[in-house]
């Protein structure tokens, strides 16, 4: 039965607990000498770990552990280059005995999909725009199997079970709210760039029912959810005879919502709507990452490095009132 998370965990900490394998590699160290690199988790995070030295004999026994596998581990927290770090000294898989139940390793959304799946759904049937009501509500529907267990992304934000309907929920949810400020902007047209703008990211990862993204499809590693979305608007508009105007505007939301091209946006938002778009994906990425720093942080002190917040170290206060951040 697990009882440490790796939110728990804290520099000098000797650990024996359980913990699922994300990642594991034997490498070569300068000294000449092999060892195991692993990365391990659990539902709140994960972190490396290291187990140095190892001999050709337990070579054999790493071998036979394979990523998902759950193993016990006796280990050392350490620290490097700012962020914690296991330094493992006996390691086994688990065993019938163990108790160990999986929902203690997967990490989910907090909301439950069905929930969350019908929420997003009553928005698109709302919509007074026929055309943008179609497109979502077929997308929608078609994809509802998946949209059940999607993460997000294999590695950064809302990359757990149920993610990518969480990141569609909350951009939904603020986005109505921004359109009763900015009334110039198209309301259906924003909500609907939210409900498809990282809809191809279903055919960019893959992943399996327990929400845990194992790595990319050929499709996805060549071209990306950007561009799949494009593809995908592009022949769902003719399908259902989308006027060629609003079609054009809808992909180029899809196109430009990364906004840089290194991040995979080859255009800018040239219209309001696009602009929001952006700023919703990208405000809710950040707060998830925030707040998942900052669950493992102890109230008074500064969270670990968030390296996809520029490294920044973030500040829990005491007293719960709002977040605070230095630049490291």
């Amino acid at each position: 039965m697990k009882t440490v998370y790796t939110k728990d965990l804290r520099k000098d900490m000797e650990v024996i607990d359980f913990f699922m394998v994300k990642a594991s590699a034997i490498k070569t160290g300068s000294n000449g000498k092999q060892y195991w690199d692993l990365m391990l988790g659990d539902k709140y995070g994960e972190l490396t770990a290291k187990k140095w030295d190892i001999s050709d004999r337990e070579i054999e026994s790493i071998l036979n552990i394979k990523e998902k596998d759950i193993v016990k581990v006796k280990a050392l927290i350490t620290e490097w280059a700012g962020q914690l770090q296991m330094r493992v000294m006996r390691i086994r898989p688990a065993e019938a005995g163990d108790e160990i139940e999986m929902q203690d390793f997967v990490k989910a959304a907090p909301e439950e999909p069905q929930r969350m799946y019908d929420y997003i759904l009553a928005a698109a049937e709302q919509f007074s725009d026929e055309d943008l009501k179609a497109i979502c509500t077929k997308v929608l529907t078609e994809n509802r199997e998946k949209l059940m267990y999607y993460p997000a992304a294999q590695k950064n934000h809302h990359a757990e079970l149920g993610g990518l309907l969480y990141h569609m929920k909350r951009m939904l949810m603020t986005g109505e709210r921004v359109c009763e400020v900015y009334t110039n902007l198209n309301r259906d047209l924003v909500l609907a760039g939210v409900i498809l703008h990282d809809m191809e990211k279903l055919n960019e990862i893959v992943a399996e029912s327990d929400g845990i993204a194992t790595g990319y499809s050929f499709e996805g590693q060549l071209l990306g959810h950007i561009i799949q979305g494009v593809k995908s608007i592009d022949k769902l508009t003719l399908e259902l005879d989308f006027p060629r105007e609003k079609a054009i505007m809808l992909e180029h939301m899809i196109l430009a919502h990364h906004y840089e091209p290194e991040f995979g946006s080859p255009k800018r938002p040239l219209f309001p709507e696009a602009e929001v778009l952006h700023y919703l994906d990208i405000l809710d990425a950040r707060m998830f990452d925030m707040e998942a720093a900052l669950e493992a942080t102890e109230p008074g002190s500064f969270s670990d490095k968030v390296w996809t917040l520029d490294n920044r170290k973030l500040y829990k206060p005491t007293d719960g009132t709002a977040d605070k951040s230095e630049e490291i």
